[in-house]
């Protein structure tokens, strides 16, 4: 099924509450408009009860995908089950794509850092950052890339709060110097040029807010990394403080880019790639979420 020849393509992804995921429209379009078929098949274990991520995983390589995206909750837990991760992979600790070859070896990648990346740069310019201080929520699996991808786009200092301390203490130091672990977020949002959250607080099916918004001031910057809904009540209660805030919908377009040139060998094109993700959105909020 992954035979190029045969002109046929099965891809997918691996997670949890991943129900209203727009990657299957991003990546079928994007394999028809190459002259392939391509499915994306969803594995929720929110619906597949019982069913591990090495199973998971496991059945993906029987069933001769030619690989599979890894999200919430298992970015940082599908390494040690892979034949071979990036060097990139490695250092920020989490793969969100998995390439699997004709023989049925995984590799692992993250195309999370450079999509939240270049999300950024189109959204708020690329020396938004440079020199300054940022406060990050979250220092999971998407937090660890969004830091890793802050760190390129040149801040000063990143506080980084997490639920879990520890987590937030070993993001730290794989950081390196710029990055401080903190005991809580709002004390530093007050000198920071902007706050980013990388938890999965404010998805569908995760509830309430990662931080009180009532510390965003205007002129600050604010990212959601979260799509579903298209905007959290974080960043509404942003943009109504004045500040400039954007959603998860660039991150998660700019990482399908480069998902599916690691799936298929091919660079879709973005802006048909931004279309589709725009109308398969409003199909969504057609079916009741925004």
């Amino acid at each position: 099924m992954t035979n190029g020849s045969s002109r046929r393509i099965l891809v997918g992804l691996i997670g949890a509450n991943i129900r209203q995921s727009l990657s299957p429209a991003l990546h079928e379009d994007a394999f028809a408009a190459i002259g392939m078929v391509g499915h994306y098949h969803l594995m929720d274990v929110d619906t597949l009860p019982g069913r591990k991520l090495e199973e998971l995983l496991a059945a993906a390589r029987t069933a001769g995908f030619a690989g599979v995206n890894v999200t919430f909750p298992f970015k940082e837990a599908v390494i040690p089950l892979l034949d071979q991760v990036s060097d990139e992979a490695r250092q920020i600790g989490a793969v969100n794509t998995v390439v699997i070859d004709g023989n049925g070896r995984t590799t692992g990648h993250n195309t999370d850092r450079s999509g939240f990346r270049a999300a950024f740069i189109e959204a708020f310019g690329k020396d938004v950052a440079r020199d300054k201080a940022v406060l990050q929520l979250g220092a999971g699996g998407a937090g660890r890339a969004v830091a890793f991808a802050l760190r390129d786009l040149g801040v000063a200092s990143l506080g980084i709060y997490d639920r879990d301390t520890g987590r937030a203490k070993k993001l730290c130091a794989d950081l390196g110097p710029c990055a401080r672990p903190l005991d809580a977020p709002e004390p530093a949002a007050a000198n920071a040029a902007g706050i980013v959250n990388a938890t999965p607080i404010g998805m569908q099916g995760h509830p309430g807010l990662p931080m009180t918004p009532d510390v965003v001031r205007a002129g600050q910057f604010v990212a959601d990394v979260i799509y579903t809904p298209l905007e959290t009540e974080f960043v509404k209660a942003a943009k109504a403080r004045g500040a400039h805030a954007m959603g998860g919908a660039g991150m998660c377009v700019h990482q399908a880019v480069d998902a599916f040139r690691h799936f298929s060998g091919r660079t879709p094109d973005i802006d048909r790639m931004k279309r589709t993700f725009a109308e398969a959105a409003a199909r969504r909020s057609e079916g009741g979420l925004a």
